[in-house]
């Protein structure tokens, strides 16, 4: 008995992966199955990541596998989009009044991400695996990463970088929860994670190993993982080292909010202006 309506073209995955050094580009069979993977990607009938409701991600690895044996099938070819050139193996995607997303030009998002109803991309850029929940803004020269997976109802504001995954096939995507502000020229990447609900102050740093840290009791709330609702900026705390002391990053919790809280712009500015942070 199966567990997933996908567990058959799983198997087939898997196969394909652990003989991928016999595989040729010219096998159709194989093509069309990792194209089937690929198709699920795109659509949102599948996550490369997803919450499992008890506060862990659960990665499925077999579609990065598919990802990884789409660049081994695929071959350099010249991809015409209006009177836009590029030379690429994998296909931007299209149609995207029909997949009610809003696209200004100079946005781009690779065939095998996902955007829900509502998404909005100002020129920027989506990689193959990714996935953007409904309503979410793309705002201008920001980038989601390969496999990375953003909520529903985000702003990532301009010049945010998301970081992407591929291999090893078990890491963890940098997670972005629901109802999240992450702010101008941050940072997020190396399995990183923001709960829902967070505003996360503008030129941030967050990886999986910076630490959290809650500004009211000085306790380290753990490393590359911003909690649910509440307001953190980038920061720093001495470390003495041999050569001196230094400021090595952290982020700051500034304030919790309650569940559902949200600010507007003025509530954020005077929140982030009172600890002498700028917007």
């Amino acid at each position: 008995m199966t567990d997933s309506p996908h567990d058959h073209l799983r198997v087939r995955i898997e196969e394909l992966w652990a003989g991928r050094d016999d595989l040729s580009a010219d096998d159709a069979e194989a093509t069309a199955t990792v194209h089937e993977a690929i198709d699920l990607l795109d659509t949102g009938a599948a996550r490369v990541a997803e919450p499992d409701g008890a506060g862990a991600i659960v990665v499925h690895e077999w579609l990065k596998l598919a990802i990884l044996l789409l660049f081994r099938q695929s071959q350099m070819s010249t991809i015409e989009m209006g009177p836009f050139e590029f030379a690429d193996k994998i296909p931007l995607k299209s149609d995207w009044m029909a997949r009610k997303v809003r696209v200004v030009p100079g946005a781009q998002a690779r065939w095998g991400s996902y955007q829900g109803p509502g998404v909005v991309m100002m020129p920027s850029y989506t990689n193959i695996g990714a996935w953007v929940g409904d309503n979410t803004m793309v705002d201008t020269w920001a980038t989601v990463g390969s496999c990375a997976q953003i909520g529903r109802n985000v702003h990532l504001s301009g010049g945010v970088g998301i970081g992407g995954v591929l291999e090893p096939p078990n890491a963890v995507p940098v997670v972005i929860g629901d109802d999240c502000l992450i702010g101008s020229r941050c940072i997020v990447a190396e399995g990183a994670r923001v709960g829902d609900g967070v505003v996360l102050g503008a030129g941030a740093v967050l990886t999986g190993s910076i630490p959290v840290i809650d500004a009211e009791t000085g306790d380290e709330l753990g490393r590359g993982v911003v909690p649910d609702w509440c307001v953190a900026v980038q920061a720093t705390r001495p470390k003495s080292f041999g050569g001196g002391d230094f400021g090595l990053p952290c982020v700051l919790v500034l304030k919790h909010l309650e569940e559902g809280e949200r600010h507007d712009k003025s509530a954020l500015n005077d929140v982030l202006r009172s600890h002498g942070v700028t917007t």
